[in-house]
């Protein structure tokens, strides 16, 4: 099995930064795309970043220039920095990851960590 452990949430000004972790581990090959989503209240889930294995990046048009994804291969770590943030950036953020094992491909999401932008 495989599991993906998101931290780092947590309340801030508008203004202000967060770094947001998710930590993989479990039985795997290797993790080809890690990506971000979010979920604010009744809206639906929504694309917010990704990375691929090759470094490949794509950002939501809402957070370009102000999020930043990277990874850590050797330790399995996935990481969204987060700057200027925004009220309208308050949701519940998601870490996912799509992971190799057994020759095949999966998808594989965390449990969320709440990020709340607010003075």
């Amino acid at each position: 099995q495989v599991q993906l452990v998101e931290s780092g949430g947590g309340l801030v000004q508008p203004g202000g930064s967060l770094r947001l972790s998710c930590a993989a581990s479990g039985t795997f090959s290797s993790i080809n795309t890690m990506a971000w989503y979010r979920q604010a209240p009744e809206k639906q889930r929504e694309f917010v970043a990704d990375l691929t294995s090759g470094g490949g990046t794509n950002y939501a048009d809402s957070v370009k220039g102000r999020f930043t994804i990277s990874r850590d291969n050797a330790k399995e770590m996935g990481y969204l920095q987060m700057n200027s943030l925004k009220p309208e950036d308050t949701a519940v953020y998601y870490c996912n990851a799509h992971v190799a094992r057994w020759g095949q491909i999966a998808s594989y999401w965390g449990q969320g960590t709440q990020v709340t932008v607010s003075s």
